[in-house]
């Protein structure tokens, strides 16, 4: 290479040239960034709301602040049914994660194993229609197949000798119907991100596997798991930040009075407090708290990941 060539090859091009260069394609991002900054970014002007006891007819700007500044984040530790709320929302994100982080896992394991075929791609094909479903059509579905009078489980536990369950009028079982259900409902769309990491593994470690007498369990636990692990981690450092935020339209479609004391989530509380007793300054307050516990543990996350893994967001 010349000494003009390198010249020419090292120096960057101006910013205007590359921008002409590459107009088309940063025209295909402006509609993303513009509702990126319309509903994400301008909206978190509202969190002024937690400081102030703020009136809708004044407004940000000639409300008052709130005496003292941090009058509604006492209030909220105070809260007796907010800690109730706090308690439901880790215990519910924890199990949560527990089962619902490794049931993509394992089901793109299983249609890994599958032949190329039919049943492979109809399999696919039918574990991904749930997630298309909308949250409504879930839990009415839920209702028909759980309803206490003529639902086919209670009718198949009273064939066999017990006594029918009123599902979403119990306790014990609201958070199993949670977690089953968004299982169902998710599994086989999230195993799509590890499908396509399993796919790009070479397949002569593979044969090397096959040559030395592995078995498929085997290929498995020293291969394929190895080979996804990055994928794993980052999804994993993602699912824990959202501990937090719960699936709040389906709680609310679900729960009833009877089940407040392990439905009752912190989105819910705040959609009561809120929307229906318009305690404004107050759930802006724990909404930004939940922000901030939020980041908090993506940061955490993602810092033990990278010591403990390598692998991280940053």
């Amino acid at each position: 290479m010349s000494k003009k060539t390198a010249v020419a090859v090292g120096r960057r091009m101006p910013w205007g040239r590359y921008l002409r260069n590459n107009f088309a394609l940063y025209t295909m991002i402006i509609p993303g960034v513009v509702t990126l900054i319309l509903f994400n970014y301008l909206p978190m002007f509202g969190i002024v709301m937690a400081f102030q006891k703020f009136k809708p007819a004044k407004g940000f700007f000639r409300s008052p602040w709130a005496d003292p500044l941090f009058k509604y984040f006492i209030q909220m530790v105070k809260d007796p049914f907010f800690m109730r709320c706090v308690r439901n929302t880790l215990i519910l994100g924890v199990e949560t994660l527990i089962f619902s982080f490794p049931a993509p896992i394992v089901f793109a394991l299983l249609i890994n194993e599958l032949k190329d075929g039919p049943f492979k791609r109809v399999s696919q094909t039918i574990s991904y229609m749930p997630y298309f479903l909308s949250t409504v059509i879930v839990v009415g579905c839920m209702k028909s197949i759980l309803s206490i009078s003529d639902g086919p489980i209670n009718v198949l536990i009273e064939m066999c000798g017990g006594e029918k369950i009123n599902f979403f009028n119990s306790r014990e079982w609201f958070r199993p119907m949670y977690i089953i259900s968004g299982i169902w409902q998710t599994v086989g769309y999230n195993s799509i991100i590890y499908l396509a990491a399993i796919s790009g593994i070479d397949t002569q470690m593979y044969e090397a596997a096959v040559i030395d007498g592995a078995t498929r369990i085997q290929q498995i636990i020293h291969i394929t798991l190895p080979s996804i692990m990055p994928t794993m981690v980052i999804l994993l450092i993602f699912a824990v930040s959202g501990i937090v935020g719960n699936d709040f339209q389906k709680i609310l479609l679900m729960y009833n009075a009877t089940v407040y004391e392990t439905a009752d989530v912190i989105n819910t509380y705040v959609f009561r407090a809120g929307i229906e007793g318009a305690q404004f300054s107050y759930t802006a307050a724990v909404g930004l708290t939940m922000s901030v516990v939020s980041f908090l543990l993506l940061v955490l996350t993602n810092a033990v990941a990278r010591k403990v893994n390598e692998t991280s967001l940053w």
